[in-house]
Formats: structure tokens, sequence, C-alpha cells
């Protein structure tokens, strides 16, 4: 076990704080991220030309580098080796939440992993607005964020969750939200939803109605912006057998499929990685640790 106190005297090490930046309206950056960009050494960024502009609204003269999907494995280890100099670093994605459907959450990872202090700033983030102001439950909700691109993926996604009673929040982009809210449809039947578009900006648009609706507005309309599809759960829940495996490790999980069903462990690390949303080499690894 390991303890983190955030605002200890003396810090030795540098700090990763992980800073919200505003997904469309300029007026939601808060007072402590500007200060907080401000002050550090360096600011780890997604695209370094779309924060420059943010910085110079702001006038933050904080040096940039950049930290995107394409870098992270080169980048993330010298990121880390600032740290552990002492030099303080501010994580920003394009909009909204850094490490949340995210690069940034492996920077994360390799921060705590070396017992680096990680500050996250509370701030902008698309899924919670859409969720408050859908109209549908917020008693429990899951985020999943974007689902797979390819239909049988999806589907094997989309059944897994089909059982949830808690309210459902997805990610989409523009190209493929027609394709996902009939994939959804179909797996789930015409359940309430409701789309989010463009959160903040503009021209916000809250599209509230059931399923068979929605597909009809995406197919009629001129689809454009950014977009949350929040999407009622079911009125059964069947979460213990779905999520029948959280009581075990990844190793147990792994030997279930070998020893309960016979797989080869290559496929059964494979169905634990998807189970619990994880990278194949991460169960790999673990499970060849052992």
């Amino acid at each position: 076990m390991k303890v983190q106190k955030s605002f200890k005297d003396e810090q030795t090490e540098g700090v990763l704080y992980i800073v919200p930046t505003p997904i469309g309206n300029l007026q939601d950056m808060t007072f402590r991220a500007v200060e907080t960009l401000k002050k550090v050494d360096v600011i780890a960024a997604e695209d370094t030309r779309n924060t420059k502009k943010l910085l110079n609204h702001f006038e933050i003269q904080s040096p940039l580098v950049s930290y995107h999907e394409h870098n992270k494995h080169a980048k993330g280890p010298q990121l880390i080796e600032r740290l552990k100099k002492g030099e303080d670093i501010a994580l920003v994605s394009d909009a909204g939440m850094p490490g949340i459907s995210d690069p940034g959450e492996e920077l994360v990872k390799e921060a705590v992993e070396g017992e680096l202090s990680v500050i996250v700033l509370p701030g902008a983030n698309a899924a919670l607005p859409a969720l408050a102001g859908s109209g549908l439950s917020t008693e429990q909700f899951y985020f999943f964020g974007f689902l797979p691109r390819k239909k049988k993926e999806r589907a094997s996604e989309l059944e897994r969750l089909q059982s949830l009673s808690a309210t459902l929040v997805f990610y989409e982009s523009p190209h493929r939200l027609k394709e996902m809210l009939a994939h959804v449809l179909e797996v789930f039947g015409n359940r309430q939803a409701t789309i989010a578009r463009e959160l903040t900006k503009r021209y916000e648009e809250y599209i509230r109605g059931n399923l068979e609706e929605l597909v009809s507005w995406s197919q009629e309309e001129e689809v454009r912006g950014e977009f949350c599809i929040i999407v009622e759960g079911t009125e059964e829940d069947n979460t213990e057998n779905l999520l029948w495996w959280t009581h075990l490790s990844i190793i147990d999980h792994v030997k279930h499929y070998m020893e309960e069903e016979g797989m080869k462990s290559k496929a059964a690390i494979k169905q634990t990685a998807l189970d619990r949303k994880l990278p194949k080499r991460e169960v790999y690894q673990a499970y060849h640790v052992e």
C-alpha cells in the first residue's frame, strides 16, 4: 500500500498535475488551472499547436512538449525522469480531463508506479454535463467512452453492457455516430437515450427521445460536432453475472478460461483483456510473471 500526501511541505521530486482544459467555452478554465500552468516547469500537451492557442489567451509562458498516442512510449519515460529530477509537469489534452479516453492514462500509471505525486485538478469534462442534462437516471452510471470501431468487437462490448441497469455514457465521433446508434438500437432494443452535442459551445444541443427516434435524427440531419450519448440502463441488472470475475486476480482470470473452458493461453489472455478492458500485453505480462 502506498499513501500520497499531495500537499506535504517538502517535495524533493516533481509533481505531475492533471489539468483539465475547456471543451469549448474558454470561460470554463478555472483560476487554479491557469495558475498551475503558469508555475510548472513544462506542459505536456496532446497537440502543442492547439494548446499554444489556449496558453496565449491566458498569457501563460510555460514551455510545451508533445505527449500523445503516437509518441507516449518514447516521451513517457522522459517525462518521468524529469519528475524524478524535481521538475513539475502539467498534463493537458486537447479538451477536457486528461487521462479519460486519452493517452494521459499511461503517464499517470507510470508516475504512480514510480511513487511520484499525481495531483488532479477538477474542471471541464463532457461526460458529466451530458449525463446531468440527459433527463435519465444519474443515480448509477457506467462510463464507457468510445466503442470499438469494428462491428464484431463493438457487438461484443454492447452484448456485455446490455444487462447493466446503470445509465450508460458513451463518446462518439460524427462520422461514426449513425452506425453506432443503429448498432446500439439493434442490441439494446428501443430504450430512452439522449445525444448531447457540442457541449458548452454556441451550437450546444440535447436531442432526447428513444433510440429509434435518435437513429432517424442522425440519418436526417447533417451530423457535426463532438457527441456524448447517454443510454438508459435495463430494468433488470445482471451485473453479478456480467462481472463475475471481479474477485479474481488477472492470473486467476486467465486460468479460469484455460481450466474451465479449455482455452489455450493466447485465447484466454485475449478474453481476459476484453473482460477487463486492459491491453493484451498487460495481461500477458501479468500472467507470465507468475
